[in-house]
């Protein structure tokens, strides 16, 4: 594996044709169980969740070109973290190094994601941060939403103090 520079920013109008193609990529959206959306609905998201300030929106850079996404919002009493990266830069620690910048840029905890059961490659990345499946490894809690998509939740607790 090449070694990359991974940096994260605020994200720009400029990044979105990268996002909206990189939801697109068909084994992304399997991985993901999510499915792409069409162009208007794409950029009418972006919009809303960047019309909220309580929202923390970065774009992840590898050598200075656009790779992916990382966001963390409010839900339900719980802030939760999600991140999407761009197919090409798979295999290579991206996804890993730049949750570890949004780790630093959020200092809220616990945190929270929620993550396809298949997709163990994501699961993986947050383990690397420090998440812990809620319900520990043995029995992790899972939900099946409405789509009929088999999740576990993973959270990053609050250092003992």
């Amino acid at each position: 594996m090449i070694p990359v520079t991974v940096q994260i920013r605020d994200v720009r109008d400029d990044d979105l044709d990268v996002f909206f193609e990189h939801q697109r990529e068909p084994k992304a959206v399997r991985m993901a169980a999510f499915p792409a959306r069409d162009r208007d609905v794409f950029l009418a998201h972006w919009a809303k969740i960047r019309a909220d300030p309580a929202n923390v929106l970065q774009a992840v850079l590898v050598d200075g070109r656009v790779a992916g996404n990382l966001g963390s919002w409010e839900q339900d009493g719980q802030r939760l973290v999600c991140y999407w990266i761009g197919q090409e830069y798979w295999g290579q620690g991206v996804a890993t190094q730049a949750l570890g910048l949004l780790l630093d840029l959020v200092r809220t905890r616990p945190l929270y994601a929620e993550v396809a059961v298949h997709n163990v490659g994501s699961i993986r990345v947050l383990e690397k941060c420090g998440f812990r499946l809620v319900g520990g490894p043995d029995e992790p809690h899972s939900t099946v939403g409405a789509d009929g998509i088999a999740e576990v939740t993973l959270v990053l607790a609050a250092d003992p103090a």
